[in-house]
């Protein structure tokens, strides 16, 4: 009888998070299938045209070899190739549906993670909220595929080290990103487990891939050509700079809206520059960190992700999407302390949305709008990114130090309470 009620209470519990995730999302699918009509730019030309002219070569049975808009790892090809298991749908519909299938994946997710012992329902409520303010862009790119297997192999991360090993190994070989949730993998045992099983699923896939057709590498030469994305970081200086009689312009570029002029070959160094000094903190990082707690391996996934994310010459924006789905496993655990990096990153995906599509023609102008938004949601971006690798610092390398300095020892799963104590008794 008890054990009724509560089952009772438990999927009445779920209702208005269920009920507000459908009508979310059936919003979305209104906006791809363009019955309600958002500002700006068609969000679906990608799928419509540019998937789905790479859709008809694949069936060919090679790679996009003339097409320089192909910049994508080779198992990408599976998610452009994804809508034929719907054939009785226009390729467009059927990748939309796919989207939203996978949305429904990550939630589902998040939800069975939140009502575990030590977890919490905030992952969930945090990934409903977010897709949303990114806007139908959410359905209308691959990106929501990949996050969720990155979402599926973090969440895995303190059960099967194999399995985060697998998914992020088999991620990296689909969008590059995932390897990075490899960063905070629990030094030893687990580390030589999940990076060894990362390397081994990579590889697999590749060979598969190259063995599959041909051209499965030709999509390196066209992202190294890759200049600097108006939407970027470094792209601001431009911005600004055009007012001043900068000798440049924005333009089509790659696939994307690049500026193309003086000094635009500098600030792309620089940001790679930028990239490579934020994978050196995170190696250091790495090496000094002494407590791994549970949340550890999202938080660390998170906080790379970041960084590699701000210091990007191209940020795009379903690039927010990664960056929403790991700060909801983050949050997914009650002892992860990025809340405040969260939020932000919530704040910017909701400025993202009218960044692009909606005022993205004032972003390509630079006037006073348009440098406005695109510098709102750049600094929130620079500020999580800051406040995360803080905290990851302080409650991983900082704070243990101190505890050993004051002859307290830290439990390896302690939960944060239980860490404040310990850290509190040493004091």
């Amino acid at each position: 009888m008890t054990t009724g009620a509560a089952g009772n209470g438990s999927r009445t519990d779920l209702r208005l998070p269920l009920g507000l995730w459908g009508l979310s999302r059936v919003l979305l699918l209104l906006c791809v299938f363009k019955v309600v009509v958002i500002p700006g730019p068609d969000i679906t030309f990608d799928v419509s045209h540019i998937y789905q002219g790479w859709y008809e070569v694949l069936r060919t049975g090679t790679y996009p070899l003339d097409d320089v808009t192909w910049q994508y790892p080779p198992a990408a090809a599976f998610a452009i190739l994804s809508p034929a298991l719907l054939p009785f749908l226009g390729y467009a519909s059927a990748f939309f549906v796919l989207a939203f299938l996978c949305d429904a994946l990550v939630f589902g997710l998040l939800l069975h993670t939140g009502r575990r012992p030590g977890r919490s329902l905030r992952g969930a409520w945090f990934w409903l909220a977010g897709v949303p303010l990114l806007g139908p862009t959410a359905y209308a790119r691959y990106d929501v595929m990949v996050t969720a297997v990155a979402v599926a192999g973090l969440l895995a991360a303190g059960r099967s080290p194999r399995v985060l090993g697998a998914l992020a190994g088999f991620g990296a070989v689909l969008k590059v990103w995932p390897v990075l949730l490899l960063a905070g993998a629990p030094k030893g045992r687990a580390t030589l487990r999940s990076w060894s099983t990362a390397v081994g699923a990579a590889a697999a896939v590749l060979a598969f891939c190259l063995v599959w057709m041909p051209g499965a590498l030709a999509f390196l030469g066209y992202q190294r050509d890759r200049g600097t994305e108006v939407e970027s970081l470094g792209a601001m200086v431009f911005h600004v700079v055009r007012h001043f009689g900068w000798d440049g312009e924005a333009r089509m570029n790659y696939g994307s809206i690049e500026f193309l002029g003086p000094y635009v070959s500098t600030v792309s160094t620089a940001a790679l520059v930028l990239t490579i000094a934020a994978f050196g903190w995170l190696l250091v990082w790495r090496l000094r960190a002494r407590h791994f707690a549970s949340s550890t391996a999202a938080d660390a996934a998170f906080v790379a992700v970041l960084l590699f994310t701000t210091t990007s010459r191209v940020l795009s924006p379903q690039y927010m999407l990664w960056l929403v789905g790991l700060a909801a496993v983050c949050l997914a655990h009650r002892s992860s302390r990025m809340r405040r990096p969260a939020h932000l990153v919530l704040w910017a995906t909701a400025v993202t949305q009218f960044e692009f599509p909606v005022w993205f023609s004032h972003v390509t102008r630079s006037d006073p709008l348009g440098v406005a938004v695109l510098f709102t949601r750049n600094g929130l971006l620079i500020a999580a990114t800051i406040v995360a690798c803080r905290i990851l610092w302080r409650h991983t390398v900082t704070e243990p130090r101190l505890a050993v300095a004051g002859g307290a020892k830290i439990p390896a799963q302690a939960t944060q309470p239980e860490r404040e104590k310990t850290l509190s008794g040493s004091r």
